[in-house]
């Protein structure tokens, strides 16, 4: 995804009084998502963000796993909308780059659509994105990580076939899913969000 303009470190203790560990993070993973739905539900009217400040992805791309050489199994992300000054970006030629180290799900720097054949959109997730070399220079040893959850590395192998960093200088990113993701909320791709159903 060339010209795209486009992941906060939440610690929460996942150790519930009197619940097994894995039930515990379960629900404190469950409990998050829905404060950040809360917080950004004024997102699901789109105008509401175009004023606030995000802009569409210039290359009107809606993203799928199989375009970008990856298993087309895995689905699709939607149209990103994203604010550059929360990503901090300072180039777009010839891979978008910046230094971003925006890290707050409360206030995302990337909000998720899916296209419907009306042309409107629903508000289906949301996303950060740090630049990585913007977050080393800040002084973290670590990447960022997100209830337990270390984010995706995502950066360009020119042996496999599509852009698996979206035109994107090496960064790492999380997702976070309103609509229910059988793979997991906080995966990178979602298979119950569908680009097919946009207009022509």
């Amino acid at each position: 995804m060339r010209n795209i303009l486009w992941s906060g470190i939440v610690v929460l203790g996942f150790a519930a009084a009197g619940l097994p560990a894995a039930s515990g993070q379960a629900d404190d993973v469950a409990e998050t998502i829905e404060a950040i739905r809360a917080a950004v539900e004024r997102f699901t009217d789109v105008n509401v963000a175009l004023a606030e400040g995000y802009i569409p992805d210039p290359s009107g791309e809606c993203v799928k796993a199989g375009e970008h050489g990856l298993p087309p199994e895995l689905g699709h992300m939607g149209i990103h909308y994203m604010r550059p000054d929360l990503l901090g970006i300072t180039a777009t030629e010839p891979r978008v780059d910046g230094t971003g180290t925006h890290t707050d799900f409360m206030e995302p720097a990337i909000l998720l659509y899916e296209p419907q054949a009306d042309g409107s959109m629903v508000l289906v997730g949301i996303e950060n994105l740090v630049f990585a070399r913007a977050w080393q220079e800040a002084g973290h040893s670590e990447p960022p990580s997100f209830l337990g959850r270390t984010w995706d590395y995502m950066a360009d192998d020119p042996a496999i076939p599509g852009d698996q960093a979206h035109g994107f200088e090496p960064h790492y990113d999380q997702h976070v899913w309103f609509r229910t993701n059988p793979s997991g909320n906080l995966e990178h791709f979602n298979p119950a969000v569908s680009c097919d159903l946009r207009s022509a």
